[in-house]
């Protein structure tokens, strides 16, 4: 079975690519369990989705800023509640 009748548009593969990278950003069970996987996951997709030519220069460079972002808070334990 198809579970698509219509192939997605160049835009629609866009917004699903980032959507997936902003899911993976926001995967807290992966984050915590090991944040250097984490991190290069965020990396590997946000590359792919500069060698498919789904970002441009600027897109992709601020996906690799915000990946390392919550990479430093991840490793800083800011998912850890203060005692």
């Amino acid at each position: 079975m198809n579970a698509f009748t219509e192939q997605l548009t160049p835009e629609q593969h866009r917004l699903e690519a980032i959507n997936r990278w902003f899911c993976t950003l926001d995967d807290r069970a992966l984050r915590c369990a090991c944040p250097s996987t984490y991190h290069e996951e965020l990396l590997r997709q946000a590359d792919e989705m500069d060698r498919l030519g789904l970002v441009d220069w600027r897109e992709w460079r601020d996906l690799r800023r915000l990946a390392d972002r919550w990479y430093l808070k991840a490793i800083a334990g800011a998912d850890y509640p203060r005692r």
